[in-house]
């Protein structure tokens, strides 16, 4: 299989490259659903009260398989933040018996268990390995890509991958699209940042959008469904710095991998 070395770009929205037009292709994207999903709430499982600050959607419908694996106690949760409190998600899966994986480089040691099913790992996930020569130098630079930890671990799949990562969200998308690491992924739940480009994205305004938009075709093209979006009101309502398009910096989406069933 050859390797790739970037996505595919979709062709502009108009017959010549325009902000407008790729702001508003992108917006409706992400906000439409692509496939329904009728029980996304963790609190129906096992009567949890609703303190979720966010809503980090997870479709538990019986088409797919996530519902069975909790069942089974055989589902596995990465979940990338940078210290991030809101732990809510997480406290609820893994009292549903799922083994989850916390990956947050502000914890203070390199691993801790907390309770039966709960790992906290001093690991930042990036979108490529450290350089040896720098690595070496830096012995708190834990940056690895989600591939590299997946065969550390000896994980084959994981069932939720949650992200939280403050804008590198596009370049580790791009690097799990590229490695197809995400077809080892049953569901994904991202919080998407659109007021500035994100790390290391670069381009004037209309190709930065384009490339996001391009991005999420490619999950759909790796039959990954757009189920949930979510429009965070309280955050500012800036798209690429600018008060305009009606968008939040902010969205929480979530896609279920329709092979999983």
């Amino acid at each position: 299989q050859t390797v790739r070395w970037h996505i595919e770009l979709q062709p502009w929205a108009s017959p010549t490259p325009s902000l407008n037009y790729e702001a508003s292709r992108f917006l409706k994207y992400i906000s439409t659903s692509q496939i329904a999903c009728e029980h996304m709430n963790l609190n129906s499982l096992k009567g949890y009260s609703e303190t979720t600050k966010k809503p980090w959607s997870v479709c538990l419908d019986e088409r797919f398989s996530l519902i069975h694996r909790i069942r089974s106690k055989k589902c596995r949760l990465y979940s990338l933040g940078l210290g991030n409190d809101d732990n809510q998600f997480e406290l609820s899966m893994a009292s549903s018996g799922c083994e989850v994986h916390r990956f947050d480089p502000s914890i203070k040691s390199a691993h801790i268990q907390q309770g039966r099913h709960l790992w906290h790992h001093r690991l930042s996930i990036d979108w490529r390995d450290p350089n040896p020569a720098i690595a070496a130098h830096k012995l708190h630079s834990n940056t690895k890509k989600l591939g590299t930890v997946l065969n550390e671990f000896g994980h084959q799949k994981i069932d939720v991958l949650k992200a939280d990562v403050e804008s590198a969200e596009w370049k580790i998308l791009e690097n799990l699209i590229l490695e197809d690491v995400v077809e080892q992924i049953g569901q994904l739940v991202f919080e998407v940042h659109i007021h500035w480009p994100g790390f290391e994205v670069s381009g004037n305004d209309s190709t930065v959008v384009r490339y996001w938009y391009s991005l999420l075709r490619e999950l759909e093209l790796k039959d990954f469904r757009l189920f949930h979006t979510y429009k965070d009101l309280s955050k500012p309502q800036m798209f690429l710095k600018k008060e305009a398009f009606n968008a939040s910096s902010c969205y929480t989406l979530s896609w279920v991998n329709t092979r999983w069933k």
